[in-house]
């Protein structure tokens, strides 16, 4: 069955952002794909969501550029922050971006709303993950609210619908369902910090977390990493 109107998919050229979009594409929705170039420290990821939109056929991909670097803040928009490579603590770490996906998911709301698309789809996850606020279900549950209330669609009666279908899944579980979905998650990209040779650097929070997720699955890494990744 396909939908009528397509979905708005956020693709960071991550693991779960891919797995994401592959289920809205499962479930019948023509997919746009939203990629935001923030001026991030490096644009890896971004080449990763360009493979990644390419290989789900989504039927546009925009890349918008909005520099967050301009705030700093963050490891990632900062290069005078280094890139935490000692395990995932309990604190928020320095690679949280402030407010990262609030201002993500109010441009594809405003896409969404400006292509006739109710449904949006975003690869956040509440369990394997470094702890950042804007991923929990009450964030995507308040941002839904306020959709409704910050859109002209919303007032007249057609709200918006935020799919976080990846929301309670391990990292193992993500894995496995990228592989029931035929999915080449070895298109995708995790690392904080690439090593040369376009490498995964192995210790940063993100590559643990990816590499124990692989290992959890019984399902081969096809990631390059320059170290070999330890236990988060």
């Amino acid at each position: 069955m396909t939908h009528p109107t397509p979905a708005v998919a956020l693709i960071s050229g991550g693991l779960d952002s891919m797995v994401s979009a592959a289920l809205a594409r499962e479930a019948g929705y023509p997919l746009l794909a939203l990629s935001i170039d923030y001026n991030q420290r490096h644009q890896i990821e971004l080449a990763a969501a360009r493979r990644v939109a390419r290989a789900l056929g989504a039927e546009r991909h925009v890349v918008l550029p909005i520099d967050l670097s301009a705030f700093g803040g963050s490891a990632l928009t900062d290069s005078a922050i280094d890139v935490p490579k000692d395990g995932v603590g309990d604190a928020i770490p320095v690679t949280y971006v402030p407010a990262r996906n609030t201002i993500f998911l109010s441009l594809a709301l405003g896409w969404a709303e400006a292509a006739g698309a109710r449904d949006l789809f975003l690869g956040v996850n509440a369990l394997d993950y470094s702890g950042y606020p804007d991923c929990r279900p009450e964030f995507i549950a308040a941002f839904e609210r306020l959709a409704e209330l910050a859109t002209k669609a919303g007032v007249e009666g057609a709200p918006f619908r935020f799919h976080a279908p990846l929301q309670h899944m391990t990292k193992a579980d993500i894995v496995r369902e990228g592989a029931r979905l035929g999915l080449d998650m070895g298109l995708s990209w995790s690392c904080y910090d690439p090593a040369p040779g376009a490498k995964h650097c192995g210790l940063c929070d993100s590559c643990r977390l990816r590499h124990k997720g692989f290992e959890e699955a019984g399902i081969a890494d096809p990631t390059v990493y320059a170290v070999a990744p330890p236990a988060p």
